[in-house]
């Protein structure tokens, strides 16, 4: 799909709420932010990386990174779920995710810092996305991730998403959703980057 370039994410960031009312942000990453999202996953647990990558890391690997890092190469974005603590913007979650014009699929994958799991930030941010994917004019949203991962799949299945096999990896299970509702009923900022998108090429994510 190329690079739609965003030249100021900030428009593009949307205020959630934790279970007991706590300020989220989810905001675009870029550049500036690698090693501040490394950190983030450098502090993951060894099993929330494993469950996120479907492989045993410590780190991302400096391509990964950097592909994670770049807004709208190849259609795909960053987003971080961030809180102030004792006075510090600190990463509590991220999703990555892409917008598929040709299918109208819109695929993502996300994760929460373990020490924030429990508190809502995971349903609050798969609510974002799926106003991300209904304003990018999306008609499926879907995810992978191992039958083992209960957590995510409870997540996903709090939010009406349903369960199929993955066609190409027995080890990993989809879930998928029809978008059938209008960005409005699930408010978010994805204005303004879903009309450049289809400017540029028609569709973006």
């Amino acid at each position: 799909m190329g690079r739609l370039w965003v030249d100021q994410p900030e428009q593009h960031s949307d205020t959630l709420h934790t279970r007991d009312g706590e300020v989220v942000t989810v905001r675009l990453v870029g550049p500036d932010d690698a090693e501040e999202l490394q950190h983030y996953f450098r502090s993951l647990s060894a099993l929330s990386r494993y469950n996120r990558f479907f492989g045993a890391i410590g780190e991302l690997p400096p391509s990964l990174l950097d592909q994670f890092v770049r807004v709208g190469d190849n259609g795909r974005f960053t987003v971080v779920a961030s809180m102030m603590i004792e006075g510090f913007e600190t990463v509590v979650g991220e999703a990555r995710y892409a917008f598929h014009a040709d299918t109208s699929n819109f695929e993502f994958g996300l994760s929460i810092d373990d020490r924030w799991q429990g508190h809502g930030i995971g349903a609050a941010l798969l609510k974002n996305l799926e106003c991300r994917a209904a304003a990018l004019g999306a008609e499926r949203m879907f995810g992978d991730t191992l039958r083992s991962n209960e957590a995510m799949m409870s997540l996903a299945r709090g939010r009406g998403f349903s369960f199929t096999g993955h066609p190409d990896d027995w080890k990993l299970v989809r879930f998928e959703k029809q978008i059938d509702f209008q960005p409005s009923e699930i408010p978010c900022a994805s204005w303004r980057l879903a009309a450049e998108a289809r400017a540029l090429s028609g569709a973006v994510s």
